[in-house]
């Protein structure tokens, strides 16, 4: 089973906005948090870090998002912030903008009812390695009955370090909705202290780690509410198709777009009265302060016939920031 939250992500329909940096209650060995966003207050749509609410509209407008996903450190942890955001694109973009929201605490019925009161369909719990198992009967199994019962849909989201069959009772007794279970990996955040524990990639592989996957599958993969979801297809299928949307969304009529989700266009500090010479309809350049991006084959081809002197493709993502990928030299 995939959540309406996974429906959207694996589309590439959902925002990720990362609220506060901040996990006070346990450091744990594989959390993947980057050192740019570890003990942060800073908030980030995406990519982009967050200045203003207009910037979230912005971004999740620039992707044309059908939900967000909320995230963090912990943001429970920041939760007058989090209820902020969480109605803000509710207020913008309406109840069919679907929100989910990972936490590693349980929050109590307080911030329950707050989290539903501001908006939240969703969320996600990820309890704390050393009490999987052992759960039953304590706040961590009340917290899932609580959620439900202020309107909230309960699911538990773990990283694939073990099978645990505790989960599946959880499912079976109708107290969380459903179990997503994702590919252990190792990230710049985490390496070291993954090294420390023996943990190691699987050959090939640049990011998952070898070892429990098959042993979770067998355990745990035939229930029909547990979704285990790989690093590939979180690279592959997730983040890509993100990437698509955006730049679908953002492409002018002269840029290309990849299979990756990246634009390719042409690049010349030619000056821009060459290409009204030349007659060039304006659909396929735009004129920038010092340069001219254009159509990429148009470019070559003026290159080729000795109407320009110099250019370059250029490949970049749709993001904020607008990372370039490649610069291809044409002269």
């Amino acid at each position: 089973m995939i959540s309406k939250g996974c429906e959207q992500c694996a589309m590439g329909g959902k925002m990720v906005l990362f609220v506060y940096g901040y996990c006070d209650q346990r450091d744990c060995f594989y959390c993947p948090l980057g050192e740019n966003r570890k003990n942060v207050t800073d908030v980030y749509a995406n990519e982009r870090l967050v200045e203003s609410d207009e910037d979230v509209i912005e971004e999740a407008t620039r992707m044309d998002a059908l939900g967000s996903s909320i995230t963090g450190g912990e943001p429970q942890e920041a939760l007058d912030k989090t209820c902020h955001y969480i109605s803000l694109l509710k207020d913008e973009f309406g109840e069919d903008h679907h929100i989910h929201l990972y936490t590693g605490i349980t929050g109590g019925r307080e911030n329950m009812r707050r989290l539903a009161e501001a908006g939240l369909d969703e969320i996600r719990f990820h309890p704390p390695l050393e009490l999987w198992g052992d759960m039953h009967g304590t706040e961590w199994e009340d917290i899932l009955y609580i959620a439900r019962e202020e309107g909230l849909t309960p699911a538990f989201e773990i990283p694939g370090i073990r099978a645990e069959p505790e989960f599946l009772e959880f499912l079976d007794e109708g107290a969380a909705e459903f179990c997503n279970i994702n590919e252990f990996e190792m990230s710049d955040g985490n390496y070291r202290r993954m090294q420390q524990k023996g943990y190691e990639l699987q050959e090939g592989h640049m990011s998952a780690v070898d070892g429990s996957k098959q042993a979770i599958l067998d355990e745990m993969g035939d229930h029909e509410r547990v979704y285990f979801c790989t690093s590939v297809f979180k690279d592959a299928a997730q983040h890509r198709n993100r990437l698509k949307r955006m730049a679908q969304n953002l492409s002018r009529p002269f840029d290309e777009v990849t299979d990756d989700g990246t634009l390719v266009y042409g690049k010349t500090y030619t000056p821009a009265e060459r290409f009204i010479e030349l007659g060039v309809p304006d659909e396929f350049y735009t004129i920038k302060s010092n340069h001219v991006e254009v159509a990429w084959w148009l470019l070559e081809e003026m290159i080729e016939d000795g109407d320009v002197d110099d250019g370059e493709i250029v490949e970049q993502y749709p993001t904020y920031d607008g990372t370039v990928v490649e610069r291809t030299p044409l002269a």
